[in-house]
């Protein structure tokens, strides 16, 4: 039986973790702001753990060039704005505000960035991965 969701309540839930208070999130960036949402273990997965964290990107923003955790399978939802993506040697996409994308285990992404220079945008970053690996996110060394 599928569950079927609509548009605003699946908005209306994103955007209370998008508030939920957070601490910044450990990592190198260029012009974004990561804020940890959640991190929680999926009891009926052991060894896995399910974690968001809110990028916040003003006009013109990006996270530089960066790679996940060999076993974070990765959802990007886009809560406000539009951001620019390209994951691993796939094509540069656009998404707006209600859009979103899978990334793989291990995937490398070389472009995240806003698509607008006069308006902000939020991202919402979703990642199952094992429990053991804490660091999610690792900025491309130059």
């Amino acid at each position: 039986m599928k569950h079927m969701h609509t548009k605003s309540t699946l908005t209306a839930v994103l955007a209370t973790f998008a508030m939920l208070p957070s601490t910044a999130f450990a990592e190198a960036q260029s012009s974004d702001t990561i804020r940890r949402a959640f991190r929680a273990e999926i009891p009926n997965i052991p060894g896995k753990t399910i974690s968001a964290v809110v990028v916040d990107y003003p006009p013109g923003g990006k996270t530089s060039s960066h790679h996940h955790a060999p076993s974070a399978f990765v959802t990007g939802y886009v809560l406000s704005g539009s951001i620019r993506s390209q994951v691993d040697d796939g094509k540069v996409q656009v998404f707006h505000a209600g859009e979103h994308w899978h990334e793989q285990p291990g995937a490398h992404h070389p472009i995240s960035e806003n698509a607008s220079a006069t308006e902000p945008a939020r991202l919402l970053a979703i990642f199952v991965a094992d429990s053991s690996e804490t660091e999610l996110t690792t900025i491309d060394k130059k």
